[in-house]
């Protein structure tokens, strides 16, 4: 069997995980431990991010045309590859929060929605919290002025009805002026 036969199922894959992918993460994992690896897998599998290490060739034939293109500077040296299709800051989150325990790891660049990011981008991509964080501070901030009002009416309820204390003998001095 010919080399291009035997490599093109691996070219394949590539390009069915990058196919719907959000983003794709290109890292440098030389002077991981096994056991700083094996955690790091387990962290991105939890999160729903496939990490695989692939030949840059095979992945340089994989990308090409699409629009995670913009890599090919990136694969230099051995590179792992963090790619999720449902969150698209998770990989660079993950990886950046393990690089600060484990130095050893490095990112070196990623495609995140479409954009190409050097390695000081995806670090600033690591700081964007994720959806569902975004969308339950939304909720809180939205919930807010809600549960203020809901304040004030009970209050408002407890009372009597009264409006507030200080308006109330406010009234009542004007009142008697006109009569």
């Amino acid at each position: 069997m010919a080399k291009v036969e035997l490599k093109q199922p691996i070219v394949q894959e590539i390009s069915e995980n990058i196919k719907d992918a959000q983003s794709v993460v290109v890292v440098d994992y030389r002077g991981l431990t096994v056991a700083e690896d094996t955690q790091l897998r387990k962290a991105l599998r939890e999160a729903g991010v496939s990490y695989k290490v692939y030949k840059n060739t095979l992945v340089n034939r994989a990308i090409a045309g699409t629009e995670f293109e913009s890599l090919k500077e990136s694969l230099e040296g051995p590179s792992a590859f963090a790619i999720s299709k449902d969150d698209a800051t998770a990989p660079a989150r993950i990886l950046a929060k393990f690089a600060k325990t484990a130095p050893a790891l490095e990112i070196k660049a990623g495609v995140v929605e479409g954009t190409f990011y050097d390695a000081n981008g995806m670090k600033a991509i690591a700081n964007v919290p994720s959806r569902e964080e975004l969308l339950s501070k939304l909720l809180g901030s939205l919930q807010s002025p809600i549960t203020n009002l809901a304040r004030v009416l009970n209050q408002i309820a407890e009372n009597g009805g009264a409006v507030a204390t200080e308006a109330a003998p406010a009234e009542e001095a004007a009142a008697p002026a006109e009569a």
